[in-house]
């Protein structure tokens, strides 16, 4: 019989699942492990992933990011970090961002960040591993892991090897992108991993001028495609010039976090 990668729920005696897991560092310590998703790319999960931890971190929360988008790594450019990581031959030691939250990053490992990462799906994911493994993560409340789009290797990667608490689903108010999210969605529950909740990104536009709101991208579907899988819409975040330009230099911490708070709430009750 195939494995239907469900091992909670497997009565097999495989040891598939704990061969999977890979150990954190001994001197690592997370407490909660919070995957971001989307079905398809374009819908601003990288920037999603950003504003919650930064939410987070203003709740006075040990806040963490580890990149798992190895071959589209934007997470130190959303921060304004640059340079190398250090180590002591024995582990690596994340970076730390101007308001304390760590991270990680193919980005920080590589000389040149515009240079494109040109991996197999095996190395890649070995990658993600290292990043849970190799690096010591210091005492952080709160970890989120930016995952690549889609629902391929890397995810599977991240749910099978690190011990995921639930995931966030980032869509648009497209129809297609709705239709990706029950993708996304079935996959976590394939996985058994709880589906926190859904974020709808650039659901509208508030003219600067008359105040009114816009919905460029066409009316939202989350609420519909929410109720129709029994989980929560967490926000709906609206089109901001201003948190471009802030994220476009670096300096995403000095956002409004608002928007995304309930959705971090959310998170905290976990």
């Amino acid at each position: 019989m195939g494995c239907n990668h469900d091992c909670d729920n497997c009565g097999s005696d495989c040891g598939e699942k704990d061969s999977l897991k890979a150990k954190a560092h001994p001197l690592s310590n997370v407490k909660k492990v919070i995957g971001v998703i989307s079905g398809k790319g374009g819908v601003g999960k990288s920037t999603v992933t950003a504003l919650l931890a930064c939410a987070m971190n203003k709740k006075g929360k040990k806040t963490a990011v580890l990149d798992a988008d190895v071959t589209g790594p934007s997470i130190p450019k959303l921060f304004g970090v640059k340079g190398g990581i250090q180590g002591n031959g024995e582990a690596m030691f994340p970076a730390v961002t101007k308001s304390g939250i760590e991270m990680i990053s193919v980005n920080l490992l590589i000389d040149d960040p515009t240079g494109p990462v040109i991996w197999r799906g095996p190395v890649i994911g070995g990658a993600v591993k290292q990043f849970w493994s190799d690096v010591i993560w210091n005492d952080v409340d709160y970890m989120f892991v930016d995952m690549p789009p889609g629902t391929g290797d890397v995810a599977l990667t991240v749910f099978q090897s690190l011990p995921v608490d639930g995931v966030i689903i980032v869509t648009s108010p497209q129809e297609l992108s709705n239709m990706i999210v029950a993708k996304a969605i079935k996959m976590a529950n394939m996985m058994n991993i709880p589906v926190i909740g859904l974020v709808e990104n650039m659901s509208y536009f508030v003219c600067p001028d008359c105040g009114k709101t816009h919905e460029i991208f066409g009316k939202s579907h989350a609420q519909q495609t929410a109720d129709e899988f029994g989980i929560k819409l967490l926000a709906k975040l609206p089109i901001d010039p201003d948190l471009t330009a802030l994220c476009d230099a670096g300096l995403t911490e000095k956002a409004e976090v608002l928007p995304i708070m309930a959705a971090v709430d959310v998170i905290s009750s976990l």
